[in-house]
């Protein structure tokens, strides 16, 4: 199926997890402010890129930017190029830049950290699997646990680099956990619900790596997805409003 937004299109009919409101919703929020500050050699990895809308949202955002995408899905990868991505197949615990396989086009050889790694990743952990083994590692965290996603950014990230994630809201204590095991500092939290009244469903993340200041304040909010017409809240239009049509 391909998907219109503003500036670009997305097919996704060779991805086990197609689009949707999780991947729009990291795209549009993820930290980006020290592009600003050095347009140049801006580097940006989408970890599960799928069909790579994020890495393409990120690309839009950024457009000087270096955007790569990695997948383990090879049929993902090849759609990910397709759609205008620079994509890899490769597990996030081997990716090493220089030496991993490529189903792209370029043939250049990269070998450096990045400024901002961005991911929407596998989320069940003891729901029972689905039959279609595509879908399968897309969804479940036997592919790439929540501990390996976190040690393996840190590992991938400049000093200062910052990792975004969108993850199930009752994941975020886990997740911060971890992630202060590996010196990646909280600095913005918002809590997604679907309705007013409703349980947070969603929660997106931003940390960043060996850069503490004591006087500062993680940012916290909310973002409410619905309004009481059933259709799209002010500030979901407003988060969203350079992509959706």
């Amino acid at each position: 199926m391909s998907f219109r937004f503003k500036q670009f299109f997305i097919e996704d009919s060779k991805c086990a997890m197609k689009v949707g409101t999780d991947g729009v919703l990291l795209g549009a929020w993820a930290p980006v402010s020290g592009y600003g500050l050095r347009v140049t050699g801006y580097r940006i990895l989408d970890v599960g890129t799928g069909s790579g809308l994020i890495a393409r949202m990120l690309m839009q955002r950024c457009p000087e930017a270096e955007v790569e995408g990695i997948d383990i899905d090879a049929a993902a990868v090849e759609q990910a190029c397709e759609n205008g991505i620079r994509a890899f197949q490769a597990r996030l615990q081997d990716w090493q830049n220089d030496k991993s396989p490529r189903l792209c086009r370029s043939t250049e050889i990269t070998n450096y950290k990045y400024d901002l790694i961005v991911s929407n990743p596998p989320y069940f952990q003891n729901s029972l699997k689905n039959p279609d083994k595509g879908r399968e590692m897309a969804r479940h965290t036997d592919t790439l646990s929540y501990a390996e996603l976190i040690q393996h950014s840190a590992r991938l990230l400049q000093e200062g680099g910052q990792l975004a994630l969108i993850l199930p809201a009752e994941a975020e204590n886990e997740i911060r956990q971890l992630a202060a095991a590996a010196d990646l500092f909280l600095t913005h939290v918002t809590r997604v619900y679907s309705k007013e009244g409703k349980k947070p469903k969603r929660v997106l993340l931003a940390f960043q790596l060996k850069i503490e200041d004591l006087r500062l304040k993680i940012e916290e909010d909310s973002l409410v997805l619905e309004d009481e017409k059933g259709g799209r809240s002010l500030p979901y239009q407003d988060l969203c409003r350079d992509f959706y049509l």
